[in-house]
């Protein structure tokens, strides 16, 4: 007698993704492919809807009535306001136009609420335009990462993201890079800890790193081209989260000495260029060809050192010794008990980022 095979797994993806020049205009075609109600909310910023939010108010217009709902970051705070007034509009569906912040609002909406999204980006900082995950700041300000909803589209026009400040696209090129110390963390973990283990996530997130690091000297500030050559893998890094069911395929050691670095000395630099720069020291630890990883950042214009994302060396050899601690519940190159702060000073500089 065969044992009963009960293992059973969801994922869900986005349905619907469209990216190039203009395609913004589609969607309102997008959400009739949908069957949205007729009520709905945009999530915004004051700033991102001059840039694109105005333009889907009209666009829509004509058959859906979305109002506008301007927030800030994403914590409690900001997503409680938000849901209120999509319950006091009756919100069938949510349109979210912005940047990370205001994406990932609306994926905490849509899981609350139960109510679908569009990822409608205006800027590209890190991967998280189309993952199940969400990065919020909890009473005391300090960053989590959460389960959320994934989008049910993706509408990413190209013309509307070249537009943003340059730092932000390379910025999102850093993060989906260092998928590659994520990956073998990931992997380590299972070999060490027996941690469940996904080859076709593992996959996808390594396709998106390898493609960036490809294409990284034809990545330049205001080439639409650019954009388009980094949407589809940051695009890829995101549906790894949601096959994988976490977000171990993008996120290891460089991502917690990210999360250091936010904990210890906030709103010094982009979270893409702080794992971009996590991610050379990490490559380091694994033996790993590191200035490879460095030479990339560096052919895109993202940061390589302490300086470039604002820390003195003292302050970054703090945040490596803090960074096992940001997840005890993650296991990586820097093991249960982290780095001395004399292999922490060593490592920054045996890698040029001190």
């Amino acid at each position: 007698m065969t044992e009963e095979f009960t293992k059973a797994k969801s994922m869900n993806f986005p349905r619907t993704t469209v990216f190039g020049h203009g395609v913004l205009k589609q969607t309102a075609e997008i959400c009739d492919s949908l069957l949205f109600g007729e009520d709905g909310i945009i999530i915004t910023g004051r700033k991102t809807y001059e840039a694109a939010g105005k333009m889907v108010e009209d666009i829509v217009s004509e058959k859906y009535n979305a109002i506008p709902v301007f927030t800030g970051g994403c914590d409690r705070e900001s997503v409680d306001a938000a849901e209120k007034a999509a319950k006091e509009a009756r919100a069938s569906f949510i349109l979210a136009v912005g940047g990370g912040s205001k994406i990932d609002t609306a994926k905490m909406i849509s899981k609350d609420l139960g109510i679908p999204f569009v990822s409608i980006p205006t800027s590209i900082a890190h991967d998280g335009v189309c993952s199940d995950r969400a990065s919020m700041k909890d009473e005391t300000g300090n960053p989590l990462t959460v389960r959320a909803e994934p989008p049910m589209a993706v509408i990413a026009d190209t013309e509307v993201l070249v537009k943003a400040p340059y730092r932000y696209l390379a910025s999102g090129c850093a993060d989906v890079i260092s998928n590659k110390t994520a990956l073998n963390d990931w992997n380590l973990a299972r070999k060490i800890k027996d941690e469940e283990f996904s080859n076709s996530a593992y996959t996808i997130a390594d396709y998106a790193a390898e493609s960036i690091i490809r294409d990284s000297d034809r990545i330049k500030p205001g080439l639409e081209e650019s954009v388009w050559l980094v949407l589809k893998p940051i695009i890829a890094s995101g549906v790894s989260m949601c096959i994988a069911g976490t977000s171990r395929p993008t996120s290891g050691s460089e991502h917690m000495f990210s999360h250091a670095v936010d904990l210890l000395f906030p709103g010094r630099a982009l979270h893409g260029e702080q794992t971009g720069v996590g991610c050379i020291m990490m490559t380091y630890l694994q033996g790993g060809d590191w200035k490879r990883i460095r030479d990339a950042l560096a052919n895109i214009g993202a940061p390589t050192t302490a300086a470039g994302i604002g820390l003195t060396p003292e302050e970054c050899v703090e945040a490596l010794v803090k960074a096992n601690k940001v997840r005890k519940d993650r296991y990586t190159i820097l093991g249960e008990n982290g780095l001395t702060r004399n292999a922490a000073y060593n490592l920054a500089k045996s890698t040029g980022v001190i």
